[in-house]
């Protein structure tokens, strides 16, 4: 993604209303993100932050802090959670139904050791390193640049304090608690994203937030163990101060996830202290967007995890078991470290789209995220799907409508892409077979759920994308989550509305081999 832009306010015309929206100077969708947050507030005439000029060094020159380790000495995870995995019929889950076509048997819950550490290794784990690949290493889920801003907590089961989850060395760190972890903390930190990217940072994280909340689901499903998902209330900041993160003003309130014994209920929390003056100093728009990030709290009770995985999906040749499934999810690929996708024009079956609609369908747990996934559109613009017509398509109960037929869409879509081919970057967008958008009005979120519908809505979409990925995946396809399209325009080639804004994109493509070395990780 690119530095952002300076945009300007200007005046447009929202669903028969005369309002003031975010305006299109330079149309870059990250630099509006500010003024759509503060419209659905209430702003008519939103305006730049002042902080939108101060300059910042360029993405590439990032360098993500380390990992906030605790003290005492590192507890090794499982290994051979990839052997179990690939004795897990896909799409199958243990305990559920047989899956017509689907060949093997998994291991029951009761047979497998230290089934909460397995579902840890099967969503946060590192999957590959691609060497021609100017971004390494990949997991089971997207993330931008493979930063992976968001960290998983596991509590000492006692009075311990909680240790951090390090993928890349297959532990947590920390001193273990007398007896198995019975919380799971997830927090994003927003400076391990580049500066340059403002107060977009936090929106990656609450994206990524609703992606790994699917993958971890998937794991606990996958190995028997259930869990209830409590967001984050007014006493989310003391637990981020529990765990020794808070006073850094970076990162984001966590979503705690209850594996054990259920804890009392938290007393009601005291309103968090104001951001320090230096920190706004140092960091204006991070400081704006912890402050947005604070006021984004629930009122409602723990709520069970539901099933990640969509049922009566068909069995997959490419993908026959869950550790093949995790290891095909990919991005794209370029060859000689260059940057973005390349894909084939190639007919892909219906049923790479009806499954992807399936996937896409299965709302978030709990109540709150799942009025913040109700009011997300879904938009598809397909080319080459076997029993649908080319064009723009509205997802409705997993179901593709046609909305206008448009043989040209995908190649306007990429003419409006922030990274168009190059000497050094890859497109696929023109020759993909699907490209999926989930938009909002902001406006709508905000009046059901108050400031946490901007939240809960980025949650959402990530959510639903993880999904959309893995399903690609199972089609011999790859899916790449996006937010670089110029936004204005691409409303008109979609039908959107004016008052509407893009969450997130994402593009899948026929991936092309580009015969560079994949090298397995999995433990």
């Amino acid at each position: 993604m690119t530095a952002p832009t300076a945009p300007r306010s200007g005046s447009a015309t929202g669903r028969g209303c005369p309002v003031d929206l975010p305006g299109p100077e330079g149309d870059n969708s990250i630099a509006r993100e500010p003024l759509w947050y503060a419209y659905g507030a209430g702003e008519d005439e939103p305006t730049a932050p002042d902080w939108t000029w101060t300059p910042e060094p360029p993405p590439d020159a990032h360098v993500p802090p380390p990992p906030p380790r605790g003290r005492g000495a590192s507890t090794t995870l499982p290994l051979g959670t990839v052997d179990l995995l690939a004795r897990m019929p896909f799409p199958r889950l243990p305990g559920g139904p047989q899956v017509t076509g689907a060949v093997g048997r998994a291991p029951g819950a009761s047979q497998v050791t230290d089934p909460l550490g397995r579902a840890l290794v099967t969503a946060f784990g590192p999957q590959r390193r691609e060497p021609e690949n100017p971004y390494n290493d990949h997991r089971s889920y997207a993330s931008p640049r493979c930063l992976f801003p968001v960290h998983a907590f596991v509590d000492g089961g006692g009075e311990e304090p909680w240790r951090l989850l390090e993928p890349d060395r297959h532990a947590l760190t920390g001193a273990p608690g007398p007896g198995p972890g019975r919380r799971i903390a997830l927090t994003g930190r927003y400076t391990a994203v580049p500066s340059a990217y403002k107060w977009f940072r936090g929106s990656l994280v609450a994206i990524e937030l609703g992606i790994v909340l699917r993958a971890l689901s998937i794991g606990l499903e996958l190995f028997g163990r259930p869990a209830r998902l409590r967001l984050p209330d007014t006493g989310a900041h003391a637990l981020l101060d529990g765990i020794g993160l808070d006073r850094t003003w970076e990162w984001s309130l966590p979503f705690v996830l209850d594996v054990g014994e259920p804890l009392p209920a938290a007393a009601a929390g005291t309103a968090p202290d104001p951001v320090p003056p230096d920190v706004t100093r140092r960091d204006p728009a991070l400081a704006d967007l912890v402050r947005a990030n604070r006021s984004q709290t629930y009122t409602g009770d723990a709520v069970p995890l539901t099933t990640a995985v969509p049922a009566g999906l068909p069995a997959s040749q490419r993908t026959p078991d869950w550790a093949e499934l995790l290891w095909q999810r990919h991005s794209g690929r370029m060859p000689r470290a260059l940057h973005g996708m390349t894909g084939r024009r190639r007919r892909v079956p219906a049923e790479a789209l009806d499954t992807a609609l399936r996937w896409l369908a299965v709302p978030p747990p709990g109540p709150e995220l799942a009025a913040a996934f109700d009011a997300v559109r879904i938009t598809v613009v397909t080319q080459g799907v076997d029993g649908h017509e080319d064009g723009v398509h509205r997802a409705e109960a997993a179901t593709a409508r046609l909305f206008r037929r448009d043989a040209e869409a995908p190649a306007l879509l990429e003419d409006h892409y922030g990274y168009g081919v190059s000497p050094v970057n890859g497109c696929g967008i023109r020759n993909a077979p699907m490209t999926v958008f989930l938009s909002v009005r902001p406006r709508e979120l905000f009046a059901r759920l108050g400031p946490a519908g901007w939240g809960a809505a980025q949650h959402a979409c990530g959510w639903a994308v993880h999904g959309l990925c893995l399903s690609a995946a199972a089609s011999g396809l790859f899916a790449r989550p996006v937010r670089a399209f110029k936004e204005i325009p691409v409303q008109r080639v979609l039908g959107l509305d004016e008052d509407e804004t893009i969450v997130l994109s994402a593009v899948v493509g026929v991936p092309q081999d580009t015969g560079g070395a994949l090298l397995d990780l999995r433990l």
